[in-house]
């Protein structure tokens, strides 16, 4: 959003804070740090946000159509998504975030303190305002929608290789495969949906997508004590609480530090202060898990889709962000019509990686 290059610096300072760069990283992130400060511009913002509101619109529909045909309809959650603000004054800072949502058709409701709580009874004393956002959803466990989708590409005839990829095959301008730890594969068109990954595939071909891994943390809480009907979001601590069926999750802030380095666990114990701070009353002695993931990231918070323009048979399909399950099955249904070259469903040009040339 504008107004981001104002208030990097406070996050950057604050060693607690939900945006973090290791110190080795910095050189390596300063390129990418300053095409992302490029798009904070008003009329980039503008650009780039109906970019996303034309790939998200679908995106609930598109799931539901999903998990029902491969009977798992009770993953998907419609109960809405509550932000929480300790003051009027705090939520005012946000003004022009509501009001671009807006704009793009979300329905947006502002709750006093009584109201909030009728929503979500358990939320402390410290947040007296909220925005109701109730046309959002969830998914209630991330890893059975993928094993159950898993299951029911096998059972219609799809075949699943597990292997590690190596690198692309091209010959005379064209991919016509991959090369495996495994084995070799060959195929007459390949998608790079490598998530933060891809441009170890895409690299040694010549391309310069400037993606860039945003590690994002969650600590998974049984036992809290605490139950939530939707997400909760602590607008002043950028972190996502979610009842998932592993347990109350805790899940956001922002490192650069590379595809290679170690989870840091002191990032991961700091979602403990997050939850504190919206729970207080939360029970935190029980059984916990901690994991760290690596977030594709462009620096225009636009994602790379549809074809290459300079080599044949390759296809790109990477770059979400923070928004990789949410945009996922419109992204592969836009993607697979297009191989299939049947009319769009989605005009591809706004996610061409030849923006980046």
């Amino acid at each position: 959003m504008p107004g981001v290059v104002r208030k990097a610096p406070r996050m950057l300072l604050d060693k607690t804070g939900p945006l973090h760069i290791a110190p080795h990283y910095w050189l390596r992130a300063a390129p990418w740090l300053a095409r992302f400060v490029a798009a904070s511009r008003p009329a980039e913002v503008e650009r780039i946000s109906s970019a996303l509101a034309a790939l998200l619109r679908p995106t609930i529909e598109k799931h539901r159509r999903i998990l029902q045909e491969i009977e798992a309809l009770d993953l998907l959650r419609t109960n809405g998504q509550l932000v929480i603000y300790r003051d009027g004054k705090q939520l005012a800072q946000d003004d022009a975030l509501w009001s671009l949502r807006r704009r793009h058709g979300h329905v947006i409701r502002v709750l006093e303190r009584r109201e909030m709580l009728e929503l979500e009874p358990a939320v402390g004393a410290a947040y007296t305002v909220g925005v109701f956002l109730p046309n959002e959803a969830m998914v209630a466990n991330p890893y059975r929608y993928c094993e159950r989708l898993a299951q029911a590409l096998a059972e219609r005839g799809a075949a699943i290789r597990r292997d590690s990829v190596t690198a692309l095959e091209a010959a005379d301008g064209t991919v016509r495969g991959a090369r495996g730890v495994q084995s070799r594969y060959q195929a007459d068109a390949v998608v790079v949906c490598a998530g933060a990954w891809s441009m170890e595939l895409l690299r040694p071909l010549g391309y310069r997508i400037p993606l860039e891994s945003q590690r994002g943390y969650h600590i998974t809480l049984r036992g809290t004590g605490i139950e939530i009907a939707r997400p909760v979001v602590p607008a002043d601590r950028k972190v996502f609480i979610t009842s998932q069926e592993a347990g109350l999750r805790v899940g956001g802030t922002v490192e650069f530090a590379g595809l290679e380095a170690p989870p840091n666990p002191a990032r991961a114990e700091l979602l403990m202060d997050d939850l504190r701070a919206v729970f207080p009353q939360a029970r935190l002695n029980g059984a916990r898990s901690t994991w760290m993931g690596h977030r594709p990231c462009l620096p225009d918070s636009l994602p790379v889709i549809g074809e290459s323009v300079r080599h044949g048979g390759l296809w790109f399909a990477f770059g979400h962000g923070h928004l990789g399950l949410t945009a996922a099955a419109v992204t592969g249904e836009a993607l697979a019509s297009a191989m299939r070259g049947e009319p769009p469903q989605l005009d591809l040009g706004p996610y061409s990686a030849q923006r980046f040339d």
